[in-house]
């Protein structure tokens, strides 16, 4: 819980989550229920990246809003400012497409992007993920007006 803690509060991770930062250890307690909650469900499938060197858990990456009948999902990913740059985003992304695509049977993984975010939408372009649209004004959060940026993937456009 700490360690979701650490990213989930860090200011600089969320500017670009639809969510304001967690404020304390209770926040963290009540968002990792809601991820058990979600995952028992079959919903939401988050996990942690943690790092090779310690096993320390640096960030999460997300399956969300899972339509099994339809054979897609959503992509989410965070990762601690302090480890921007360094390649674990990319490296957990395309864990985490590999297994929507051929563990779990999906066809197509979405993503809303607020367009400020450059290295996700590199990090999501580098896979294959395409820009389908983008909608104005999406997201009040903190004072800020934000638009979103709407990329889609498909299983055969794919770039492992």
């Amino acid at each position: 819980m700490p360690a979701l803690y650490e990213v989930f509060s860090d200011a600089q991770v969320m500017q670009y989550w639809s969510s304001a930062p967690l404020r304390d250890l209770t926040e963290a307690g009540a968002l990792l229920r809601e991820i058990h909650a979600h995952f028992a469900a079959g919903t939401l499938h988050q996990w942690g990246i943690a790092r090779r060197s310690d096993d320390r858990v640096i960030g999460t990456c997300t399956l969300a809003a899972i339509v099994r009948d339809h054979k897609r999902a959503e992509i989410g990913f965070a990762l601690g400012s302090a480890f921007w740059g360094e390649g674990y985003a990319r490296e957990a992304v395309g864990a985490l497409l590999r297994h929507a695509f051929e563990t779990f049977g999906l066809h197509r993984i979405e993503a809303d992007v607020d367009p400020a975010n450059e290295s996700s939408i590199r990090c999501l372009e580098h896979f294959g993920f395409r820009r389908e649209g983008h909608a104005r004004e999406r997201w009040h959060m903190n004072g800020r007006i934000c638009d979103s940026l709407l990329y889609g993937l498909l299983r055969r456009e794919y770039r492992r």
